[in-house]
């Protein structure tokens, strides 16, 4: 059997032939090939070790500078004296050399990179008036006019399947009678959530709009003009000089894609805040027509918002919850099955909506083991990739290679509440923990899909049940369209819990 087809199950479905010709009464027999993630341990590709080592390398060459630096001149700076300067060497030269120390350091230090700090963040949560079981899904689908019977019955699977809860939330309008997607209805819906969530983030850090310098959205489906960042900058009457930017088209994963531009941004500009936004358009992004490619979002995508804020001031570390630690970025674009595998397309009848290919699942699968891949050396004990490089050296033929346990790299995983069946995939392809598994499964039962920020629901419930201590990593990984997935590690500054400004807590609405 070829490798190709290890990746896919196999379904092996018997049908009777007509009773007429040459065949009656026989038999035949028709394979339903179900695409899956591919096996992680089954092989690995060392280009991305190869890459993930040069990040190591990179990001960290002061860490190779200054063993040698301290060998060349501790040694003889600890018997130096000012007698020694002073005999030896002229004025000039004593502060030449003087000179040429300091400009090392200076050096060092540049070299050296600065901490990024996430203070807090907040995730929006919508009235009750938004919230929408399954059962009245399906009745308000069926109510609407805008569906054939298979495209209902599609849903209504879909649905049963999915690991959605009735607790979710939708905007209603989408299912009245011809309803088509508009700017307004999408202006309405993420400056709701948009500021909702940023109101909540400033109560809790106490950042003032004036001393935010940095600010990043990001939103897949709605691109308007003036752009979301924009329409914020308005609200809060942010700075003049602010360094506003828009992601747009770049779904799920564009949260972390976000995450790295107010990183790189950050390091440029010390002593600054960043604020980040990530959200979607659910009403924009909704398809009201039949092709079952672009019904999938409607089963999955729910209403969110989350809102973040970084900093780089050495002084917030002792009141930041997270500090930065590893952001890897793996895009698959250049493949065309990946490439094609989500995109933004018109049906037969002209209505736009998003088109899901049945191969996101083994495209995803192989852009989540390149990044991973990748990730290892940042993030793996020594003893693992030592037992990682020993058993590919010495392993016999025919043999699996050793994976890497990454359980030891992380204590808790944020993986995008994509669906059911993916985070099964995942877990069993990682050998994941049902407790590594829990805030993700959480998160898509009660609120669904939300895109981008559903990693953020998912620390956020984890925080709401003190599972993060000081001294813990947790790693978010998101995918998206493109086709990417994204992985970012933080490290807990100190035992979090979170307020009651929770989405998890209910509140009187």
């Amino acid at each position: 059997m070829s490798k190709e087809s290890e990746e896919f199950s196999t379904e092996i479905v018997q049908r009777g032939v007509e009773n007429s010709g040459p065949n009656a009464g026989s038999l035949s027999f028709s394979v339903r090939v179900r695409p899956r993630l591919p096996d992680f341990l089954s092989s690995v590709n060392l280009k991305y070790v190869k890459l993930g080592y040069g990040y190591l390398i990179s990001h960290r060459l002061y860490l190779l500078l200054a063993p040698t630096l301290l060998a060349a001149f501790i040694p003889h700076i600890g018997k130096f004296t000012w007698e020694n300067l002073y005999e030896k060497y002229n004025l000039i030269e004593a502060l030449f050399i003087i000179g040429l120390l300091c400009l090392m350091l200076y050096f060092y230090i540049d070299l050296t990179p600065g901490s990024t700090y996430l203070l807090d963040f907040s995730c929006f949560r919508p009235s009750n008036e938004y919230k929408i079981s399954k059962a009245e899904f399906i009745e308000l689908v069926k109510k609407s006019g805008n569906f054939n019977d298979a495209a209902i019955e599609f849903q209504e699977r879909v649905l049963k399947k999915s690991g959605i809860g009735d607790e979710t939330y939708l905007p209603r309008r989408v299912f009245h009678p011809g309803y088509r997607s508009s700017l307004k209805d999408g202006r309405q819906e993420v400056s709701m959530m948009m500021f909702g969530a940023i109101k909540d983030l400033l109560a809790a850090t106490k950042v003032k709009p004036k001393d935010i310098r940095i600010l990043i959205v990001n939103c897949g489906m709605l691109n308007t003009t003036p752009s979301l960042s924009s329409m914020i900058v308005n609200h809060l009457k942010l700075r003049h000089d602010i360094h506003s930017f828009n992601l747009g088209g770049m779904g799920c994963a564009a949260g972390i894609t976000a995450i790295d531009l107010a990183k790189d941004l950050l390091d440029a500009y010390p002593r600054t805040y960043a604020l980040v936004i990530s959200t979607e358009a659910v009403s924009y992004s909704w398809y009201g027509g039949n092709d079952t490619d672009m019904l999938l979002p409607n089963c999955f995508f729910r209403m969110g918002a989350s809102a973040i804020m970084l900093s780089n001031f050495h002084l917030d570390r002792w009141r930041a919850k997270y500090e930065l630690k590893q952001l890897v970025r793996t895009h698959k674009g250049m493949d065309n099955r990946s490439y094609k595998s989500i995109h933004q397309r018109e049906d037969s009848e002209g209505r736009k909506g998003l088109s899901v290919s049945k191969d996101v699942i083994e495209v995803g699968g192989h852009a989540l083991k390149a990044n991973i891949t990748t990730l290892g050396p940042l993030v793996l004990p020594v003893s693992e990739q030592v037992h990682f490089f020993t058993n590919l050296i010495f392993k016999k033929k025919k043999t699996k290679p050793y994976i890497p346990d990454y359980k030891l790299a992380f204590e808790h995983m944020c993986i995008q509440a994509t669906s059911k069946k993916v985070l099964d995939e995942i877990q069993k392809n990682l050998e994941l923990t049902e407790e590594y598994m829990e805030a993700s499964r959480k998160t898509l039962e009660r609120f669904g899909n939300t895109s981008s920020s559903s990693i953020w629901y998912e620390l956020a419930y984890l925080e709401l049940n003190s599972r993060i201590k000081k001294g813990d990593r947790v790693c978010q990984i998101a995918f998206g369209s493109g086709f990417m997935c994204n992985s970012v590690v933080w490290k807990a500054l100190r035992n979090v819990r979170r307020p009651n400004i929770s989405p998890w807590i209910e509140v009187d609405q």
